[in-house]
């Protein structure tokens, strides 16, 4: 009873700190994120990979930082060749003989739905009539598309330097459907057999970076973070073998080096968007992820880079409706949400009865409702995998959320993204909680 009277008391409190938002639609959405749009780089999450407001929210909220404040580029949790296709197209760039068509490898519906089409037509649009904003991917997944990229460039740019690349990247051949298995075989013979060959392609680049630069420099900041991702890749593969803190550290410190790099190829006057699941942007040191897992996050590594200058903005959800799969490589499935546990930070959301708030969680603002919220609770993440029978063990970690975001978006109930069809490539299986 005690429990239950606290839960109604803190629920009050949301409801008084929360902020109503108008439809995702209007105009008006966008501007209740103005407050952040000073930030250098301003982090939109996601409680799953398959929900259709969060991606439209975040598109919406992007929108307003891109028109009326500045920001110049939008960073997503995706491969760094996927994103480069989606880039040449909103700025209007060739696409080089090498790029294949985005997004083909598991899960295909975070990317390839019609949401995220929406936002990229926009884009495009906005670009050609005011701007260059561009888009790029801070994964290190695409292995293959990535060393594609790299001999591709420098059979263009220099024949010789290619030849020695794609001897070293051969090391990596028989390996080249199924990554993982490099890592098992690296683990059982002590070392990485192709760690060398890769590296000293990375350097051969930034040797000769001047050279390249000059002749094109958008093309050579490409070539770099791909063989950037075919050395992270590699040493990615070989951590999952010494467990899951080590491989989920080294992905998400590819991720902010990835941004940091970017932030500073564009210039002083670079501001970034970035999409990525609750997960990696809310502040690890938070959570059990890095309480108890020695893991940290994007998020982290991104408030410890730029302070007060970023910004970490989580979603959720009540219940509803999301697009996920059953285990990893499996059928895409419209599954539905169980409603949220009791004890968690989203049935205080939800016992607070508004449907659809922006809840800013900085010092200084609510009080009341902050100082309740400190206490420790259940958060859920749903990734591209939902295992709606396991959920407490499978989806919901212990964290602080005023400590772990700057502010949190309500959608009491959501619905799932809408698919679009495309061709669908195995790979290889990704470590917890992004793919649970």
């Amino acid at each position: 009873m005690v429990a239950d009277t606290l839960s109604r008391s803190v629920s009050s409190l949301i409801a008084e700190a929360a902020e109503p938002l108008p439809e995702i639609d209007d105009p008006a959405f966008g501007t209740f994120f103005d407050r952040f749009g000073e930030a250098q780089v301003v982090c939109l999450g996601e409680a799953s990979h398959g929900t259709s407001e969060f991606y439209r929210a975040r598109a919406a909220i992007t929108r307003a930082l891109i028109e009326h404040h500045g920001f110049t580029m939008v960073a997503v949790e995706a491969d760094w060749p996927d994103a480069a296709v989606i880039d040449r197209i909103v700025r209007d760039k060739p696409k080089p003989a090498e790029a294949e068509a985005p997004f083909k490898r598991f899960p295909t519906w975070m990317w390839r739905n019609a949401e995220f089409a929406a936002f990229v037509e926009w884009l495009r649009d906005h670009n050609r009539a005011d701007g260059k904003v561009s888009f790029h991917g801070l994964d290190l997944y695409n292995m293959n598309g990535s060393i594609a990229a790299v001999i591709g460039y420098l059979d263009r740019t220099d024949p010789e330097a290619a030849a020695d690349a794609r001897r070293r990247y051969g090391c990596l051949k028989p390996w080249k459907e199924e990554p993982a298995v490099y890592g098992r075989i690296a683990l059982s013979e002590g070392y990485g057999r192709c760690e060398e060959a890769v590296v000293q392609t990375l350097r051969d680049l930034f040797a000769k970076q001047q050279a390249y630069v000059d002749g094109d420099p958008d093309a050579f900041i490409d070539a770099a973070q791909n063989a950037r991702l075919v050395a992270n890749a590699e040493a990615y593969y070989r951590a999952m073998y010494h467990g899951s803190a080590a491989s989920w550290n080294l992905r998400d410190e590819h991720m902010a080096d990835t941004l940091e790099l970017l932030l500073h190829w564009k210039g002083p006057d670079a501001k970034a968007v970035v999409w990525a699941h609750n997960s990696h942007i809310g502040d690890a040191r938070f959570t059990d992820m890095g309480q108890g897992r020695d893991e940290l996050n994007l998020g982290q590594l991104v408030r410890e880079a730029h302070g007060q200058q970023a910004r970490l903005i989580g979603f959720g959800t009540h219940d509803g409706t999301v697009a996920a799969a059953d285990d990893w490589d499996a059928p895409m499935k419209i599954k539905q949400i169980n409603p949220s546990r009791p004890d968690s930070y989203e049935r205080l959301m939800h016992d607070s009865g508004a449907g659809r708030f922006l809840l800013d969680l900085r010092e200084g603002e609510h009080p009341e409702a902050r100082e309740a919220l400190m206490e420790e609770r259940l958060e859920r993440y749903i990734g591209v995998i939902y295992r709606p029978e396991t959920e407490r063990w499978s989806h919901y970690s212990e964290a602080t959320l005023p400590k772990q975001y700057d502010a949190f978006v309500w959608f009491d109930r959501t619905q799932a993204v809408t698919a679009l069809p495309g061709p669908e490539e195995h790979g290889a299986d990704e470590t917890w909680p992004f793919g649970l």
